[in-house]
């Protein structure tokens, strides 16, 4: 099975993990309101329908992609959130049959793109294999607000490691995007995974570190967690400061969550 075959259907099995939170809600529960501000999970679902309708078109169809993309200029800091807004006013049941025909097609469209091809996006251009990373991130986070509003706990799997990943390579993003100049050398980050192994990134003998589960960091990452309420520990002033502004997901800095 090749590299990108592995991913995508690690994404597939983090959408079919969200869809079971949801698939059987009675339709007024998909107007409660999540921990994410002014987000229903209609909202959660349909932010990822409409990212996975985009994605689709990036792989398939550059042109209309590209039409997606200057509309997008005209209200950069709003555009996304306006699609989730729109998707969510379809009925829950309709919404729910959306995601998932999208996944799939999603699923199939990366699969097909010819090696060595990147796809536009709204920042640069990505791989089939990051575009999957990044969708499977964003899927398990908007999944963690849907578990947090239904107090479902979901016991970690071997698929954070993509997650973990992004959040490793998107720490120079998260300097930048605070107009901080990215440290100049790489950090060693050593994190605990699920079934108890390391994941590592970075020289073991880098003068800055990050250690602590796997969890924690995608937590903080994707901002669905304070860092005072993990188990990291960073070593090195530039280390201890990325704790505080990690991003894994593109766009401007968002608020974070507060300690509980």
């Amino acid at each position: 099975m090749s590299e990108l075959r592995e991913v995508l259907d690690d994404l597939l099995a983090e959408g079919e993990s969200l869809d079971a939170m949801v698939a059987s809600l009675p339709s007024e529960a998909w107007a409660t309101m999540t921990p994410a501000s002014g987000w229903t999970i209609a909202h959660q679902i349909a932010h990822l329908t409409w990212t996975d309708d985009a994605s689709i078109l990036a792989a398939t169809d550059a042109a209309a992609f590209q039409e997606v993309v200057t509309e997008a200029w005209k209200n950069p800091t709003g555009f996304v959130d306006e699609g989730a807004a729109t998707l969510a006013l379809i009925p829950p049941a309709e919404l729910l049959t959306r995601w998932r025909a999208g996944r799939v097609a999603l699923a199939t469209a990366l699969g097909g793109v010819p090696a060595g091809v990147k796809l536009p996006w709204f920042g640069p251009p990505m791989s089939p294999m990051s575009m999957a990373t990044a969708r499977i991130m964003e899927t398990w986070a908007h999944g963690l607000d849907v578990a947090d509003t239904l107090g479902i706990t979901r016991p970690p799997t071997m698929r954070l490691r993509h997650v973990a990943h992004i959040s490793v390579r998107t720490r120079d993003f998260a300097f930048q995007v605070h107009n901080l100049t990215p440290p100049a050398e790489p950090f060693h980050v050593a994190l605990t995974a699920p079934d108890g192994s390391t994941w590592t990134w970075g020289p073991t003998d880098a003068a800055q570190s990050v250690t602590g589960p796997a969890l924690d960091l995608c937590l903080v990452a994707t901002q669905r967690r304070h860092r005072a309420d993990t188990s990291l520990v960073a070593t090195g002033p530039d280390a201890d400061k990325w704790l505080d502004i990690a991003q894994a997901f593109a766009g401007l800095p968002g608020p974070g969550r507060q300690p509980s």
